[in-house]
């Protein structure tokens, strides 16, 4: 059983596992998902990880029923959840292709860092992120969606998990979106303690998105290392 394990959609999915020094990370973030999904298969589990964050930036998605069924309960599930349950694909490649060395690994991330920020041009697909999200109401789904939650955080920290829950920053035009104030109104009454949340404060100027929404490598690495900074820190 890992030490870490992400949960939440897309936005999370791309803070890759490699991107983390700390050791027995595991991402379990869905693209396309909701962040209940992969809680309920934990919250299954006989053993749990020590830590456990949440993404909260998008709540929309309905939890995905077989796929809870599919990973909870026997030996044969357990296995399977210390592989990538993303796609199995993944699985394929992490089979085929070990994981790199370490210090190899670090080098390349020094050397991503040591890079300016990205130029590539978003506009188009950033305008149409915009459009779509000030479109959408996020209200109802979000609500039924974070009872489940406390619910299942109330579950996990009884079994001595620490649960965090983060935001993963958007692009500027996107956070001022109806989808994400409305979101982020419904997840801040609901969890008012702030000691539920770990605070991420990378430096805006150096991220870039690919759409305004996911995060683009270097970036991803960057929100990468302020989460487990502010994890050390709250230790």
């Amino acid at each position: 059983m890992p030490d870490l394990v992400l949960v939440g959609s897309s936005v999370t999915w791309r803070l890759k596992e490699q991107c983390f020094s700390l050791p027995r990370v595991r991402n379990l973030a869905l693209a396309g998902g909701s962040p209940v999904t992969s809680l309920e298969i934990l919250a299954k589990r006989r053993s749990l990880p020590k830590i456990v964050l949440i993404e909260t930036n998008v709540l929309t998605r309905a939890p995905d029923a077989a796929l809870i069924k599919r990973f909870s309960g026997g030996a044969g599930a357990e296995t399977q959840l210390l592989r990538p349950i993303r796609t199995a694909i993944a699985a394929y490649e992490t089979w085929n292709h070990p994981a790199p060395d370490p210090a190899q690994l670090r080098a390349e991330q020094d050397r991503l860092l040591s890079q300016p920020p990205g130029t590539f041009d978003n506009k188009v697909y950033l305008d149409r992120a915009v459009e779509q999200m000030n479109a959408e109401d996020p209200t109802a789904s979000s609500r039924a969606n974070v009872v489940r939650m406390r619910q299942l955080i109330d579950d996990l920290q009884w079994r001595g998990v620490r649960v965090f829950l983060i935001h993963v920053p958007f692009a500027p035009e996107i956070e001022d979106s109806r989808f994400v104030w409305t979101t982020k109104e419904i997840v801040h009454d609901a969890f008012p303690d702030r000691g539920l949340w770990l605070p991420l404060n990378p430096p805006r100027d150096e991220l870039r998105w690919d759409d305004g929404v996911h995060l683009d490598e270097r970036s991803a690495l960057i929100v990468s290392n302020f989460i487990e900074q502010a994890i050390v820190d709250r230790r």
